[in-house]
């Protein structure tokens, strides 16, 4: 009677939560009247807070084992506090699909699904750490977890030796935020407020852009210098030397940025509080009470600790079977290894963050839209791309920054098209769509390459 009366608790649980989740309006958690990240928050950890789901009545709330109910109250906040726990039973399915030989397609299918959720929850658990160890060091430990999933994939790549994998896969990311998170984000929030447009803090898009041409101008010169005239062989050598230097460089270059954004001119990063007239009110009516509520950690430190280890843990597994896979999913779905590794992967395995940034872009909070799409495509480019380039000369192997002519000028003409968007400091979706194109028209050129990688 005992177990039937805790399962009947569970199935109570699950059915109030699931009937509160459709009632209770969505609300701007972690936000202040000013729309400002707490709590040493980035928007690239703020675009997930809108994905969660809250319920006054936790998973063994009944159960009298005291370690038992934390497990379970745990349990409850990581696995079935957002709303994509729907999609967390295609975890254990891609270990099922790998272990008894499925096909590889769907191996690659469920994993791929499997890491998006499980990105999500990442940043759930560095955002939970972060109120432990205050907001300075909880900034940089969210900066740098960002984009964890990323770098777990590039490392996996590169010690199967897959370096192509990791170039596109790590490009792919940036253009995807640049030009479809912005865009879309853009687009949505200009069809939102047609008639008064948008307004976004024009610095932070500055300073952003100044670090995205810094990466161009080091991803450019190795192919400048491959294109100067001389042999392959002759110039092999040189290249890998200036991609290492300029690696350090852009390291350099990053952790001043994060100084310069946490430390010394934050206020660049804060959202300009503007008036708000009738219209605006109604729209932003019904969440203010949200507002000026400050939220509080949900799990313990260790608890969230342990939970960011195993979910890591499982990141890397997933990770591992989609470098394995990706080659026989592309073939056997007809499409090129250089599209799924620069357009499908980058979309599907950020999709919860790029929600985020568009349902901000929705409440008028385009400034964390920009800080979510900017901000991770800075962070990728400026932090992600050098760090595997000295990963890889650890691990002994030849990894530089020629990303060929093709990736190059769509690098390059994709962040002049951002920066000349961003630089009035207005919105409109007009320049949303544009941004969408741009992206549509580099993905069919992908989708046509059909060039192999390279092992």
């Amino acid at each position: 009677m005992q177990y039937f009366g805790f399962t009947c608790n569970i199935f109570r649980f699950l059915w109030e939560r699931k009937m509160g989740s459709l009632q209770e309006p969505w609300v701007l958690e972690n936000v202040d009247s000013k729309g400002l990240v707490r709590h040493g928050k980035t928007s690239i950890n703020m675009s997930s807070s809108l994905l969660r789901t809250k319920s006054d009545l936790p998973l063994g709330s009944r159960v009298r084992c005291p370690m038992l109910r934390h497990f379970l109250a745990n349990l409850h906040e990581v696995v079935l506090g957002t709303k994509l726990s729907v999609i967390f039973p295609v975890v254990p399915l891609a270990f099922v699909a790998h272990f008894y030989g499925f096909g590889r397609p769907w191996v690659f299918a469920l994993s791929l699904l499997g890491v998006s959720a499980l990105a999500e929850r990442i940043s759930f658990l560095t955002e939970q750490i972060a109120y432990y160890i205050g907001p300075t060091v909880g900034g940089l430990v969210n900066a740098t977890c960002g984009n964890a999933t990323e770098l777990i994939i590039a490392i996996f790549a590169l010690r199967q030796n897959k370096i192509d994998m990791v170039k596109y896969s790590l490009l792919g990311s940036v253009l995807s935020n640049m030009l479809l998170v912005l865009g879309t984000s853009l687009f949505c929030g200009g069809i939102a407020y047609l008639r008064k447009g948008q307004k976004f803090n024009r610095r932070q898009a500055e300073v952003n852009c100044i670090l995205l041409l810094l990466a161009l101008l080091c991803h450019s010169l190795p192919l400048l210098f491959r294109m100067s005239g001389a042999s392959a062989a002759d110039t092999a050598d040189p290249i890998l030397q200036l991609s290492r230097a300029s690696s350090v460089v852009m390291l350099i270059a990053y952790i001043t940025y994060l100084v310069f954004q946490l430390f010394t001119h934050s206020q660049f990063f804060e959202a300009q509080e503007e008036p708000k007239d009738e219209e605006d009110g109604a729209l932003e009516q019904g969440g203010g009470e949200g507002e000026e509520e400050e939220e509080e950690a949900v799990i313990g430190f260790w608890s969230a600790f342990v939970w960011l280890v195993v979910l890591t843990a499982l990141v890397s597994l997933l990770s591992q079977y989609l470098v394995e896979t990706i080659e026989d999913a592309s073939y056997s779905w007809g499409i090129s290894v250089s599209f799924n590794s620069m357009i499908l992967l980058p979309i599907v395995g950020n999709a919860a963050e790029h929600a985020g940034a568009i349902i901000f872009a929705f409440k008028d909070k385009l400034d964390i839209s920009l800080g979510v799409a900017l901000g991770s495509a800075t962070q990728i480019s400026m932090f992600a791309v050098p760090l595997c380039v000295i990963a890889a000369w650890i691990m002994g192997i030849d990894m530089d920054l020629n990303f060929n002519l093709l990736e190059t000028g769509c690098l390059a003409l994709s962040i002049i098209a951002v920066a000349f968007t961003l630089q009035d400091g207005n919105s409109h979706y007009l320049k949303g769509l544009i941004l969408i194109l741009l992206y549509s028209v580099i993905g069919a050129c992908f989708f046509v390459s059909k060039t192999p990688l390279t092992t």
